[in-house]
């Protein structure tokens, strides 16, 4: 191994690379995780509320869940922005770039799964919350809001920390359409330099660094949770 190819990480503007690559993949995580997990509550409420919105959101699952996420960030980047009406595809072209079609893909899928926990962590939850909450005067909308989500969400804790862990390692995807992100700044700084060991060591690192976090996050939330049990 030539370790003189690591020499290429002391420069100045090889660390602040790195550096804006990491907070990019960051914001991709932070700001999909949000719409995802709030999307996801959304559509375990409609697939309860009926049939029709049921089956729909069925339809979406299964599509999310079937397809590969890297087909589903072309689909949005290269794919629905052609399709839109001329004079929307022109304001898209000026105003939206990859990394808001990186968001939505990867918010979209995540969402999906997220969907699927959450209503695995409703069927732990006593049929007689719901008749309780009902009985109390509340409408579906605020029993699902206020009784059975948060109930789902404890119930569903391992599984939903899980999926950010997933979400923060999908953001890599992005690089193929050409958001800045950690691999991005990897594969250009190994293109460069062809230092690739430690193009790639590099991001490993602060992934490894990211999810450990994450994963430490998410179990000291969980303690809460099985105690409320």
């Amino acid at each position: 191994m030539n370790l003189e190819s690591f020499s290429v990480l002391a420069e100045p503007d090889v660390q602040l690379l790195f550096l804006r690559g990491t907070v990019t993949s960051l914001e991709l995580f932070i700001i999909s995780a949000a719409v995802a997990y709030t999307l996801g509550a959304l559509l375990v409420m409609l697939r309860m509320s009926g049939r029709i919105s049921s089956a729909a959101v069925g339809v979406f699952v299964e599509y999310h869940r079937n397809v590969p996420s890297i087909v589903q960030i072309f689909v949005w980047y290269f794919g629905v922005s052609q399709v839109l009406p001329s004079a929307w595809h022109a304001w898209a072209n000026d105003h939206l770039g990859a990394f808001f079609y990186a968001v939505v893909a990867l918010s979209l899928n995540a969402a999906a799964y997220i969907s699927e926990d959450l209503r695995s962590g409703m069927r732990a939850v006593s049929n007689g919350q719901m008749e309780a909450a009902r009985a109390l005067g509340l409408n579906f909308l605020k029993a699902m809001q206020l009784v059975m989500v948060p109930q789902a969400i404890r119930a569903a804790a391992p599984a939903l920390v899980n999926q950010a862990l997933s979400l923060l390692k999908t953001t890599s995807l992005a690089m193929a359409i050409g958001v800045g992100e950690l691999m991005y700044v990897a594969r250009q700084l190994d293109g460069e330099t062809y230092a690739t060991f430690a193009a790639y060591l590099t991001p490993t690192v602060i992934y490894l660094i990211c999810t450990l976090t994450l994963m430490s996050v998410g179990s000291r939330l969980q303690r809460p949770a099985q105690v409320a049990r």
